[in-house]
């Protein structure tokens, strides 16, 4: 359906060699995109990009970038730029998470998941936005949020924290570039397998007990955000722009 298509686009997905990332990175290939994986490793760039593109036939390739560096995103989206032409759809899906109580949690464990989780989510919000505002570009920005942004759980007071600001970020951006015709929204996962809930997962009676608070009875894999993704990329969401849409299986349904 040409509303939904996404030929002749550009998209960056910024934490797409794994996860949540590459689930989205794969819906928008499938969806027609040009897709540049972002991340640091090169290897596991490479690597998913080419499985990828075995699955779709699509122009998928990967650039390593140090998003907690605003020199190095600037380099990385100028890159982006020379090799691709364009960047019409940004995605950022980059995750970090420390678990601990609030009580043990150190400055520097703060820092490292406020960093990555907000702080460095802004500037590449920043940065591909004024590129896309410089060349007149109506792009579409999507930035990850989380069951976490509204739900307070225990042992998670940082990510909780730098969740709920993607929120506010959104929305803030959203309002701020509307006349630029770019549309900022948001998605708020649930409970996904991931390589970064794989010990969380290892619980069985923790699986069993998130299971009871979700109305459609599974966890999410990657795959079920790129219906989402793909509308929130594409022309049909032209009329939608500072939301976040929650794909968690209903958890927040009560």
């Amino acid at each position: 359906m040409e509303l939904f298509s996404l030929q002749k686009k550009v998209a960056v997905v910024i934490g797409g060699s794994k996860g949540l990332g590459k689930g989205i990175a794969i819906g928008l290939a499938q969806a027609g995109a040009t897709v540049v994986l972002g991340s640091r490793n090169q290897i596991e760039l490479d690597q998913a990009a080419a499985d990828i593109r075995s699955k779709v036939n699509a122009d998928v390739i990967g650039i390593s970038v140090d998003i907690t560096s605003i020199e190095a995103i600037q380099q990385f989206v100028n890159e982006v730029v020379k090799l691709k032409g364009s960047i019409d759809i940004l995605v950022n899906s980059a995750g970090i998470n420390i678990r601990k109580k609030a009580l043990d949690f150190t400055e520097n464990d703060w820092d490292n998941v406020m960093d990555i989780q907000l702080k460095y989510v802004f500037f590449m919000n920043q940065v591909v936005g004024k590129y896309m505002i410089d060349e007149k570009i109506k792009g579409k920005i999507i930035n990850i949020a989380s069951l976490t942004s509204v739900l307070g759980f225990k042992g998670m007071v940082a990510y909780c924290s730098a969740k709920a600001g993607i929120i506010q970020m959104t929305k803030a951006l959203a309002n701020e570039w509307a006349e630029y015709g770019i549309n900022v929204n948001a998605i708020g996962p649930g409970y996904y397998e991931t390589d970064m809930t794989k010990q969380l997962f290892s619980d069985k009676k923790k699986v069993e007990s998130m299971i009871e608070n979700i109305p459609l009875k599974r966890i999410g894999l990657p795959k079920d955000l790129t219906g989402t993704a793909i509308l929130l990329a594409s022309d049909a969401s032209a009329y939608i722009t500072g939301q976040v849409i929650y794909v968690d299986g209903g958890w927040l349904i009560e």
